[in-house]
């Protein structure tokens, strides 16, 4: 829902370092490598309740992937940049509520298997309208910038960080974060669902 607004604001910041990365030769695959790599140890840190530790690479992490397109942007986009951003990132969200879970499998196990449960409905529901999309030659006017459609909802990157967030500030009260973002993602996947029902006649 944010994330068109938030990309607005943040553009010119992240095209400005994106062109000293591309001057000193830094290439948006390697961004998301490392972007993906950070993310992983944001997971790892949050195993071990290190949270904050867990929430600053977290952050690193999206700071990464939000470089990676604009360093592609600057230069010159690839289907391959696309396909790993998109798999890397997927990979990346799922992996933050499974840390939660080993943390403490007692209380946050079932939470966590319901988020990830819905956002499998976010997922599929996200590439399956972009599959169709590109076979009809849609354009997403939201996201002009990306390797295929990017269909929105109330649940995006924005509002995801922002309840990753949360958990690694308030890890007690996991359970009821997950569970109500959860909720908000199978919202999403509803409308989604709709969505593509209504477009795709």
């Amino acid at each position: 829902m944010l994330d068109s607004a938030i990309q607005q604001v943040l553009k010119p910041v992240l095209t400005r370092v994106a062109r000293v990365l591309v001057r000193v030769g830094v290439g948006a695959d390697a961004l998301s490598f490392i972007g993906f790599a950070l993310g992983m140890a944001a997971a790892l840190a949050i195993v071990f309740q290190h949270f904050m530790a867990g929430l600053v690479l977290l952050l690193l992490s999206r700071l990464m992937d939000g470089l990676d397109g604009a360093v592609a942007r600057a230069t010159t986009p690839t289907d391959r940049g696309g396909f790993l951003d998109i798999t890397l990132d997927f990979l990346f969200y799922a992996a933050i509520p499974l840390a939660f879970a080993v943390a403490d499998p007692v209380h946050n196990a079932l939470p966590a298997a319901v988020l990830l449960t819905s956002f499998m409905g976010t997922a599929s529901s996200f590439l399956a309208f972009a599959i169709v999309a590109a076979k009809r030659e849609l354009a997403s006017t939201d996201f002009p910038d990306k390797s295929f459609y990017f269909l929105g909802g109330l649940t995006e990157a924005t509002e995801t960080i922002a309840a990753f967030v949360a958990m690694c500030l308030w890890p007690q009260w996991f359970a009821p974060i997950a569970c109500g973002f959860a909720a908000l993602c199978a919202l999403t996947t509803a409308l989604r669902i709709g969505w593509g029902w209504q477009r795709f006649k």
